[in-house]
């Protein structure tokens, strides 16, 4: 055989036996297309965002608002809240709760809509809607605001109607009223046919026709180059006419962006929590990963033979993990702030703190990788697939609103979400001390069971062997 084709045949020989270089190439590849095929729905009828929780506050006590309230629960893009998510016993949210608890670190919800007490108001023509919003995500942001506008004018018509009909009563009265809505019903039933007590009960339920603007135009171009017609004319442009338009110059819609609405950057700043921590679980495996060359090499060997036990070797490691990823994290934190605008300096002790448990977290992941792996290629094999998952599903990447609604469940057990959730509370919500505590716990324990497996795992193994 040419010298040639015997070495293609001991190359191919070679990466058939090398079990991690054949899962880099064929098994990652293919897990991460089916993880993200299903993300995005691929070729599901139903695909887009769902399940974004938004909060709704009526205090107006209009009928119309119930079934403004069921259209946005019918809606899959939300999930909608309506109770206080914690007080006991169960009750309705008021506009008071929901300042706090989008605040709160973990916050069930970062939108809300009120429709307030002068929704419908006697004294002007138009209706009068609030929305709070925590921003942390532009794409998210975007898509509930067009979501909700979409269908809260949808149902402006029937509200309007209602504005009118309050009006009406205050410069009227009751009576004067209801003797109009009789006398206009008997004269349209006289004239163009119908029944003039539903035409009269359609009036007072404020029924004014309004519905008929929100009927979409498919004809935005009328041709006029009919056979009848004059060849040479030209097509007639018709100026199409949306809902919004329409609607928005009557519904006076007040913004109120409860967190983050003095952050310098906030694009960069609700990014680079993401890209810090994916680089740092990319190191800290790495470094976790040396443990084979070290045990390679006979090291390990020549420290137990020495009054050093396993334990020191292994916490000695998870503390150069601590280190290197503190020293990784704020680096890659000002360096942000250099080029992009992030505040970080005025909030670096804050952040100091959660990187040293973001780093704890990760590099305890590191030493499990290590210890339930045989080889360096193996370890480096499991841990880019599940560093490219727990980025996938934590929210790293894009928001996890976008992800099927029982993916987010599992997006809140991995410590990439919980770092994201620290750098966030630091950076975005500009939180104290004590209101990021439940996040540093939650970390400070993902730390303590993940390492506890690892030095289980290690005991057992053959790494000092």
């Amino acid at each position: 055989m040419h010298p040639i084709l015997a070495l293609l045949r001991k190359d191919f020989l070679h990466f058939r036996r090398n079990k991690a270089a054949v899962s880099l190439t064929f098994a990652v590849p293919f897990a991460m297309i089916w993880l993200f095929g299903w993300i995005f729905g691929v070729n599901r009828k139903d695909s887009g965002p769902s399940g974004i929780p938004l909060a709704v506050v009526d205090a107006s006590g209009h009928a119309a608002t119930a079934k403004l309230i069921t259209a946005l629960r019918a809606e899959k893009t939300f999930r909608i809240i309506t109770e206080h998510p914690s007080a006991l016993p169960k009750r309705p949210l008021a506009e008071a709760d929901l300042r706090p608890l989008m605040e709160a670190p973990g916050a069930p919800f970062r939108f809300a809509v009120v429709l307030p007490a002068d929704l419908v108001s006697h004294t002007r023509l138009g209706l009068h809607l609030i929305f709070l919003s925590n921003p942390r995500n532009e794409i998210e942001t975007q898509t509930v605001n067009g979501i909700l506008q979409k269908t809260i004018f949808s149902h402006v018509p029937e509200l309007l109607g209602q504005s009118l009909q309050a009006n009406a009563k205050r410069f009227l009265g009751e009576d004067t009223l209801r003797q109009f809505h009789r006398g206009i019903a008997r004269t349209v039933a006289s004239t163009f046919g119908g029944d003039a007590d539903a035409l009269e009960r359609s009036m007072a339920a404020a029924d004014f026709g309004f519905g008929a603007f929100t009927q979409p135009r498919d004809e935005s171009l009328r041709r006029l180059d009919s056979p009848a017609a004059d060849p040479n004319q030209k097509p007639e442009i018709k100026k199409k006419t949306s809902t919004a338009d329409l609607f928005s110059q009557i519904v006076k819609f007040d913004t109120d962006q409860v967190v983050g609405a003095k952050v310098r950057s906030p694009m960069a700043t609700s990014l680079v929590g993401g890209w810090a921590i994916q680089f740092l679980l990319f190191a800290v495996s790495a470094s976790a990963a040396s443990l084979f060359r070290e045990r390679d090499a006979g090291i390990f060997q020549r420290l137990l033979a020495a009054p050093v036990t396993r334990a020191h070797i292994l916490w000695s490691k998870f503390l150069y993990g601590v280190g290197l990823g503190l020293v990784q994290l704020v680096v890659l934190f000002v360096a942000s702030s250099w080029l992009y605008g992030v505040e970080v300096l005025p909030h670096l002790p804050l952040l100091a703190l959660v990187c040293v448990f973001a780093a704890a977290a990760c590099t305890s992941f590191g030493m499990l990788i290590a210890s339930i792996s045989t080889s360096p290629e193996a370890a480096s094999g499991l841990a880019t697939f599940l560093i490219m998952f727990m980025s996938a599903i934590g929210g790293a990447w894009f928001p996890i609103t976008f992800m099927p609604e029982f993916i987010q469940y599992f997006s809140k057990l991995t410590l990439v979400y919980w770092s994201m959730e620290g750098f966030s509370a630091v950076l975005w919500a500009r939180q104290s001390l004590g209101q990021i505590f439940p996040i540093l716990g939650l970390l400070g324990g993902i730390t303590v069971v993940v390492m506890g497996t690892a030095i289980w795992r290690f005991n057992r193994g053959r790494i000092f062997g």
